[in-house]
């Protein structure tokens, strides 16, 4: 018997999380059908939202022009015995179906079902069309999604790199000039990879506005070789590249290291050193921070008891404690846990993975 192929497959499921497993079964059908629909459904109660799914498996599958992926709220319970219930899952599949006809373009009706489910026959039944299951005892993509949600850490090596950048928790350090940033946001990294396994992964994301900085530093000298950090002209567009430069950077690392990712600083924060140089607010850096992937955790370090150190590209000794105020102000007016830490470097770092333990119990309860 000759391989079919396939004008239009089907492949729906929680994804909650996506994982390996899902992705394996969604590149077949891509292979093996000229357009393939995913439908992404979920209850509306469940943690990871509905277009957090979707946009994961879009980033994943970006470069499969053949893939459409859509996503239907399903708070019909799961009852493989009831026939009601079947008939309203299926509504939802085609009503997912006609979002992705509406977005992209008809496609003819869908004439394979790709599962890796028992429930795959009777589902291809209410399409009418052939079943293909693909690896139904897990042998291939040892993993599910019950799986990662009880042991996300655990499981992190069956996450891909587009999933794995929207589930990293992003830890971002941040304070004044000479508060101890860096030292804590490097000392924090270089405690978890002390742990050893997946945690050896993670990355520490520097402060790209430090580089910036000595480059503009570089080009005022290029006029005056007796210039300092305050002679610099700061303008907004400055800060603007900043910011982009900031998320790029972050991005790239969230999606190669480990369950954690540890900045050095953030557009957010860049919003702040904006008014620190321009007296105000800035609409570009604004939207720039409102854009980011989700906060785990800021945690904030305190100027008190820490000795302003000159290196050439600080010049706001003056301002710190404005500063750390500021930030403060700024964090109490958002949704995302914060802290301050005071202290020694030993007390500000213990602290702060204490925080962030109890942050890594919270954050992945499902």
């Amino acid at each position: 018997m000759s391989r079919r192929d396939f004008q239009h497959g089907l492949v729906i499921g929680k994804f909650y999380p996506p994982h390996l497993g899902h992705e394996y079964l969604i590149r077949t059908a891509a292979v093996h059908s000229q357009t393939v629909t995913v439908v992404v459904m979920g209850a509306s109660t469940e943690k990871l939202s509905i277009a957090q799914r979707v946009q994961w498996l879009r980033n994943a599958f970006w470069d499969h022009h053949n893939v459409r992926i859509v996503g239907e709220i399903d708070d019909v319970p799961v009852d493989y015995q009831d026939e009601g219930i079947w008939q309203a899952h299926v509504e939802i599949m085609r009503k997912g179906i006609r979002q992705a006809a509406e977005r992209w373009n008809p496609q003819p009706p869908v004439d394979a079902v790709f599962t890796s489910e028992p429930y795959g026959d009777r589902l291809a039944k209410y399409f009418e069309c052939p079943h293909v299951c693909l690896d139904k005892a897990r042998s291939l993509y040892p993993t599910s999604g019950t799986a990662v949600r009880a042991n996300v850490a655990g499981q992190w090596h069956m996450l891909s790199p587009a999933v794995q950048a929207g589930m990293a928790l992003r830890v971002v350090v941040l304070g004044a000039e000479s508060t101890g940033t860096t030292t804590l946001s490097r000392e924090l990294t270089d405690a978890l990879h002390q742990r050893g396994g997946i945690w050896s992964r993670t990355q520490w994301v520097a402060e790209y506005g430090r580089e910036y900085s000595a480059n503009l530093l570089a080009l005022t000298r290029s006029n005056d070789l007796q210039a300092t950090a305050s002679d610099i002209a700061w303008e907004s567009t400055d800060f603007v590249q900043v910011a982009q430069m900031q998320c790029r950077l972050e991005n790239t690392a969230a999606a190669r290291g480990g369950p954690v990712l540890i900045c050095d600083t953030d557009a957010f924060a860049t919003r702040i050193w904006h008014e620190r140089y321009m007296s105000a607010g800035n609409a570009a850096v604004d939207e720039i921070a409102a854009n980011m992937p989700p906060r785990a955790l800021y945690i904030l370090t305190s100027d008190l008891g820490v000795p302003f150190e000159d290196d050439g590209l600080r010049d706001g000794e003056h301002l710190r404690s404005w500063m750390t105020q500021r930030f403060r102000t700024a964090l109490v007016a958002q949704t995302v846990p914060w802290i301050e830490v005071h202290g020694s470097p030993k007390s500000r770092c213990t602290d702060a993975l204490h925080a962030l333990d109890q942050l890594i119990a919270q954050q992945w309860a499902f």
